[in-house]
């Protein structure tokens, strides 16, 4: 009697946890070779990179103590947080401690994504991207292809049809 009782709740949890896993979205092995090394939130705790899966991700090199950074800062800011279901950021901070990274990131309401400061993988990042100067926005595809090297400019000039033009060519 008690498991006749009991069998619709487990066949109700099995499918409930079976549909949760199927939503899930895991990061392509595109972009999981493009972020190498641990992923943080803007606290400064580490999360999966699942977080990036399925996004269009604009990879921000920058840094608190760069005059053109802040000036642009809040605009992209303002540009994820318009477009963060298809938008994310990923923060390369060429800022001179991780104390005042994370100063810049809570200073200026960065809600994104960051490398450990002086990180092999954010060196690997401004190595792979030629990074000579800040600020710069480079944008790649859910699969980790480069879109574009120009986002700031995008992001500037363009804001409302940046996410398309970028989906269009990635």
């Amino acid at each position: 009697m008690k498991l006749a009782k009991l069998l619709p709740l487990l066949i109700l949890s099995v499918f409930f946890f079976s549909q949760t896993q199927a939503a899930k979205k895991n990061l392509s092995s595109g972009m999981e070779d493009l972020i190498q090394g641990p992923l943080l939130n803007s606290n400064g705790k580490e999360v999966s990179k699942d977080v990036l899966a399925g996004k269009t991700i604009g990879i921000y090199f920058s840094a608190h103590w760069c005059p053109p950074c802040r000036g642009f800062t809040p605009k992209l800011v303002d540009f994820r947080n318009s477009n963060k279901k298809d938008f994310e950021v990923v923060f390369v901070s060429s800022d001179r401690s991780p104390a005042a990274q994370m100063d810049y990131m809570k200073g200026s309401n960065m809600q994104w994504y960051t490398m450990p400061h002086g990180s092999d993988a954010a060196k690997a990042l401004k190595k792979k991207y030629e990074v000579r100067g800040i600020p710069s926005l480079v944008i790649v595809s859910a699969d980790g292809k480069t879109i574009t090297k120009n986002g700031r400019g995008d992001v500037t000039s363009n804001a409302k049809g940046a996410i398309n033009n970028w989906k269009k060519n990635s």
